[in-house]
Formats: structure tokens, sequence, C-alpha cells
């Protein structure tokens, strides 16, 4: 599986996770019990799904390999394999964080993304 993965975070709830030092996820993380990530591959459907529109979020590399064995890749939408973290997200594991802004189009303009 992909050694980076990626999350999708309104820039408010990460900067509020940056300041207490530990990110336990956005309000649907919590509600389900793990954080969503994606792959590379799936990170710009995730966006256009769940995240359409909408300004003001950032995207966030991890390395995969860092999360141990609380990454499980688990069938999600289509039948796809999903990274879902069953822990807080270590910061250490962080490569980047990145604005995600929507373009003209309505779509969001992402950075180009490492598998």
């Amino acid at each position: 599986m992909s050694s980076i993965v990626y999350k999708i975070v309104p820039a408010t709830v990460w900067q509020d996770a940056r300041e207490r030092g530990e990110f336990k996820g956005a309000s649907i993380d919590l509600t389900d019990g793990f954080i969503h990530l994606s792959t590379a591959a799936q990170a710009i459907e995730t966006a256009a799904r769940y995240f359409a529109g909408q300004e003001g979020l950032l995207l966030i590399a991890i390395k995969g390999e860092k999360l141990g064995d609380k990454l499980v890749f688990e069938t999600s939408r289509g039948g796809a394999p999903f990274p879902h973290l069953y822990a807080s997200l270590d910061f250490d594991a962080v490569l980047w964080e990145k604005p995600l802004p929507v373009g003209v189009d309505g779509a969001h303009v992402f950075p180009e993304l490492a598998a």
C-alpha cells in the first residue's frame, strides 16, 4: 500500500490541533472512531465528494510507515481499500501541510501528490 497518505481538514481544525499538540480528527473522524485518510489516488474524489466548494482547507501529507499498526486499510467507497488511523495523528509523521484552494471551476486545486 501507499507509504504516503493524505488528510483533508479545515485549516482552523488543524491549527487548533497544532496548538493542543494532538490531532484526534475532524468531527466525522470523532464520530466514526478513526481518522479518515486517503491515498493519492483517492484524495481528489474525497475532496469532490465530501468537501465540494469548501474554502479554508488544508491537505496534509503523512508518512504512513510512521503510523505503525494503527494505520489500517479497510474496504470502503467502491470496494477500494481506504487508510484509516485508529489513533491520534502524531505530528512527527506529517511530511507537509498545504492549502487546498478552490479553483475557478469549483474543484479543489491539488499540489502534486506522491503515492
